[in-house]
């Protein structure tokens, strides 16, 4: 069994081979793509056991998204097709110079999106230690947020730990206040909460760190981590506790996607290992800066030897 619990919906992804437009774009390389995906490949590659709670189509990309995963060494034990629906999937545009590169999502109707919460009670919760959700499950239909929230509160029953990430994707509510008060509800829930600012000023309608913190800390959390880009993250916990990390020095952003993936994976895999918060959120830094010099969405998350030679070096 897997130390380790996420859910999410894995995609299909066609990188453009040539930077432009994607509709004057000739070739394209195949990958698989999703926040949870990138969060349990980085963790497998750091030698933590993970399982992939999800629900593909019975199609080519789901089919290949499955060997994808387990080549990976992560367990699918809980990954099931859907017959009727197919597998989402992404198309992204080839950036040069650093900046967002334009993603055209396909995932209306997909598998995922009708996920059935009560698959969650076949569950086995013997060793896992951890569960990572983010918020993007939330928004892609009720069924996964229902799905979302009971997990977490499936994992709460088991005395297991929560991380949850808000991954903000405003285009897939409905409106600005479904999102809100969504993923707020579902916040409430996790041990550690980990926004960026801007997410925080999006849900409780500051960039201050402290009261970003200082919100999420009265509504439950033990801990929260707010990222602050280049500048870092500021952490804080229940205990009232805080301090700032600092971010590591990137002489050249190749592609910005899978960034904070990269961060959750070191802060979680740290605190798995037992190392203090202050240690973890410095992992977490190391990997971030790692995966944005990457093209790919999870290219660039390092195995254990690739990270620590990193870190000693900056």
């Amino acid at each position: 069994m897997s130390e380790v619990l996420t859910m999410g919906e894995p995609m299909g992804l066609l990188i453009a081979e040539d930077p432009g437009p994607l509709k004057d774009v000739t070739y394209f390389s195949r990958a698989v793509c999703g926040a949870e995906v990138n969060f349990s490949i980085g963790l497998s590659r750091l030698g933590h056991s993970v399982s992939y709670v999800s629900c593909v189509g019975k199609d080519p990309f789901g089919e290949h998204i499955a060997d994808f995963l387990q080549e990976n060494g992560i367990d699918t034990r809980y990954l099931s097709y859907d017959e009727e629906h197919v597998t989402g999937m992404q198309i992204k545009e080839k950036v040069t110079d650093g900046h967002d590169p334009y993603v055209f999502n396909s995932r209306k109707h997909t598998a995922f999106s009708h996920f059935d919460p009560e698959s969650l009670s076949d569950i086995s919760w013997d060793d896992v230690k951890h569960v990572h959700v983010t918020g993007i499950p939330a928004a892609l239909s009720e069924n996964c947020f229902e799905a979302s929230r009971k997990l977490m509160e499936l994992a709460r029953m088991h005395n297991v730990r929560i991380s949850f990430d808000p991954n903000l994707r405003p285009m897939l509510w409905s409106s600005k206040e479904k999102m809100v008060s969504s993923i707020n509800s579902l916040a409430k829930l996790a041990d550690i909460v980990m926004p960026g600012i801007g997410e925080g000023e999006t849900l409780m309608g500051s960039r201050d760190p402290e009261k970003i913190s200082d919100f999420y800390i009265d509504n439950g959390a033990k801990t929260v981590v707010v990222k602050l880009g280049t500048k870092g993250s500021f952490v804080k916990q229940a205990d009232g506790t805080s301090f700032i990390a600092p971010a590591f020095k990137v002489e050249h952003v190749v592609d910005t996607v899978g960034a904070g993936d990269g961060f959750a994976v070191g802060t979680i895999s740290a605190l798995l290992e037992g190392l203090t918060i202050q240690d973890a959120v410095r992992r977490g830094a190391a990997i971030g800066a790692l995966a944005v010099m990457s093209p790919g969405d999870n290219e660039g998350l390092p195995d254990r030897e690739k990270l620590e030679r990193f870190m000693e070096a900056v």
